[in-house]
């Protein structure tokens, strides 16, 4: 699932604009860049290829703004580390999802097994899932979050496929949403804080970070004409899916889908999108409450869900 490019760069910018982050974020590409020069030589191509395009980044964002929604220090060398492995987790997540997915494109250019080879991109998964620890070894607390995270994300998408086709419900999608996406944002927030204040509101907004991103692939794919339906073809549960499939009809169609099958499929999606919205709506407005009530400084993390919740518009 990704949201268009050109959307997600025009996001990202007005994000950073109003959080007064480019200092933080400056940071961060300078460290991402000596880790890729300090790699070995044999991945250094499929590394640069993976991390030196187009990046919204808006998990280290999310970092960066819990941080300071709880102290006025500035960002320190540890935080910034444990950002850095955090954005290299979810390269890791991105690689893996593309190869899944048969997706052939990211961040307007060819995804990396396309590139380099199925093979190459396995092990420059591999390669950066070692590197994560490595950047971490003197940090437990983060080496902890992300241990868990690995985890939880393994066991989120075998989940996932495992209850591809299945017609469930909304309350479903939201605890598949809340251990995927959802589980790297709670870790942002607990890697930002260096505690748990802030974890509800950080699987809330990787929730409805989800859910947006569900959203905006249907408006892309009906408005292209085509395009943008691996979850439909595969069977995952979006969250249009799941208000959709709520039809007897179109639930058998979700399970086994022909090729005109999966134009209706489309087609009812795009008529649940309203109600979507207004689920985001409310996803929103819990997340809003939950920075309000613990954050010290809510403003920035409510400009960030204010920025997230316009994902939808893709």
């Amino acid at each position: 699932m990704t949201v268009a490019p050109a959307s997600a760069a025009a996001t990202s910018r007005r994000l950073l604009g109003a959080l007064d982050l480019e200092d933080e974020l400056d940071q961060l590409r300078e460290l991402i860049a000596q880790i890729l020069r300090e790699s070995d030589a044999e991945v250094q191509s499929l590394l640069d290829w993976q991390f030196l395009g187009e990046s919204k980044f808006f998990r280290p964002v999310t970092i960066f703004a819990c941080h300071r929604a709880m102290s006025e220090e500035p960002v320190d060398d540890e935080l910034l580390r444990s950002t850095v492995a955090l954005e290299i987790v979810h390269n890791v997540s991105l690689i893996i999802d593309d190869i899944l997915d048969r997706s052939r494109h990211r961040r307007g250019k060819l995804t990396l097994h396309c590139r380099f080879g199925l093979l190459p991109a396995l092990m420059t998964g591999g390669y950066l899932t070692a590197h994560v620890f490595e950047i971490l070894h003197r940090d437990p607390y983060a080496i902890a979050l992300i241990s868990d995270l690995f985890k939880r994300l393994g066991v989120a998408e075998c989940l996932q496929w495992r209850l591809r086709r299945q017609p469930l419900g909304v309350e479903d999608w939201r605890h598949l949403a809340g251990e995927d996406t959802g589980s790297m944002f709670e870790t942002c927030a607990c890697l930002g804080t260096r505690d748990d204040t802030l974890r509800r509101y950080g699987a809330l907004l990787g929730t409805l970070y989800h859910g947006c991103d569900d959203v905006g692939d249907v408006r892309g794919a009906v408005a292209l004409g085509g395009g943008g339906e691996e979850d439909v073809r595969d069977g995952i549960l979006t969250l249009p899916a799941a208000l959709a499939i709520r039809s007897p009809e179109i639930a058998v169609l979700f399970r086994d889908p022909t090729d005109e099958g999966l134009e209706v499929l489309m087609r009812a999606m795009e008529r649940a999108l309203p109600e979507a919205e207004s689920y985001l709506d409310g996803l929103a407005e819990e997340a809003m409450v939950e920075a309000q009530a613990n954050a010290r400084n809510p403003e920035p993390l409510i400009t960030l869900i204010r920025h997230t919740r316009r994902l939808s518009e893709a």
